[in-house]
């Protein structure tokens, strides 16, 4: 037996809303409350895909989880950091500096 899931008054309320809002002239009542049940059965299938998604996503962070927790039995050589990578650390600092130096004597000299 299925059970027949409830919408919440705040999606009846903003489906209205947006059934009133899109409504063409000359339509009736009716035909606007159609359409906020269309909007509304809209609305319940969105929510429903998104808590199926949300729970898929919670089951594989909770899978992937304890394999991260466990500790590794391979042991990592330290590697010396070349030298490409050491500039790479005084770079941006180097070019900061340079920057603040040119804009010193740009607006000393103007």
């Amino acid at each position: 037996m299925a059970k027949k899931q409830t919408v919440s008054q705040q999606t009846i309320d903003d489906a209205l809303k947006i059934a009133k809002g899109t409504a063409r002239p000359g339509q009736t009542k009716e035909q606007t409350k159609q359409i906020a049940q269309g909007i509304e059965k809209g609305i319940a299938e969105f929510k429903k895909r998104e808590k199926a998604k949300a729970r898929e996503r919670d089951k594989a962070r909770k899978k992937a989880s304890p394999a991260e927790e466990l500790p590794t039995t391979k042991t990592t050589e330290p590697t010396d950091p070349s030298p490409s990578a050491s500039a790479a650390v005084w770079l941006p600092w180097v070019l900061l500096a340079l920057s603040w130096i040119g804009f010193a004597i740009y607006v000393g000299l103007f």
